[in-house]
């Protein structure tokens, strides 16, 4: 059995373990000493460590269980938008110390948050990981790493109708968690490394159209939504991958 690390047991972390426990021996790392009992009582074999955003006085020690890992997975943030380049670039270095020379199958969950607000049809190739500052600088560590560009993240308690929305005319761009842990699984099965994929569910409906749809009110959108749309191709067509919720319409489901 496989032995899977995820850094951050947060809302997407405690749905990845979820999604693979009975899979995988499961090592996880949390930022409370409560969590991490609340954890170990589930057999998560927790860790308590957090990776703040300024130069540490001694770097934090290594995982003592990081040699043994197959796989790892960083779930915390490492974009621009949570903290400025520097604070950016010392959060990495206290993850680095962490996890070491690490030489495993590793995934980074990034956000389609990196793309512009444009209205168009936008694919990996239209930001290169050169331009995304906290994906360049773990690449350039770790070189094998597979970098998840995750749309708005959904399923569960996470649902539009639930938040206060703006432009109701722009389409979404919406991945449930179940298409997410879908796709970890079967890119670890096939030894993926090294891949930058979009994963954003398919179809793009108004928010106004998922909004009703989650009320369960009838709504008739007579015209394609235009706007800033997540193209999902590449990781479709390189995994052989079908959403098992294509459509954000039925992610309440």
């Amino acid at each position: 059995m496989k032995k899977i690390g995820i850094i951050g047991y947060g809302w997407l972390g405690e749905r990845i373990a979820n999604a693979m426990s009975g899979k995988y021996e499961l090592y996880t790392t949390t930022t409370t000493p409560d969590k991490a009992k609340e954890l170990n009582d589930r057999g998560m074999n927790a860790t308590v460590v957090s990776f703040p955003d300024f130069q540490l006085e001694k770097p934090l020690p290594q995982w003592d269980v990081i040699e043994s890992l197959d796989v790892l997975m960083i779930t915390i943030p490492v974009s621009e938008k949570s903290c400025c380049v520097s604070s950016l670039y010392n959060r990495i270095r206290n993850l680095s110390s962490f996890i070491g020379n690490f030489k495993g199958q590793m995934f980074l969950m990034s956000s389609t948050g990196v793309y512009p607000d444009v209205a168009k049809e936008l694919t990996e190739e239209d930001m290169p990981i050169e331009k995304v500052s906290g994906e360049r600088i773990v690449r350039n560590t770790y070189p094998q790493t597979n970098i998840l560009r995750l749309a708005g993240l959904m399923g569960d308690n996470r649902l539009l109708k639930n938040y206060n929305i703006a432009a109701l005319d722009a389409p979404v761009n919406h991945i449930h968690y179940t298409d997410i842990c879908s796709a970890i699984i079967k890119m670890i099965e096939n030894g993926s490394e090294g891949k930058l994929y979009n994963i954003s569910a398919p179809l793009h409906p108004s928010k106004d159209a998922v909004v009703h749809a989650q009320k369960s009110l009838p709504f008739a959108e007579e015209t394609e939504p235009e706007g800033r749309k997540i193209i999902s191709t590449k990781m479709m067509t390189e995994l052989d991958f079908v959403f098992q919720y294509a459509d954000p319409r039925t992610f309440h489901l």
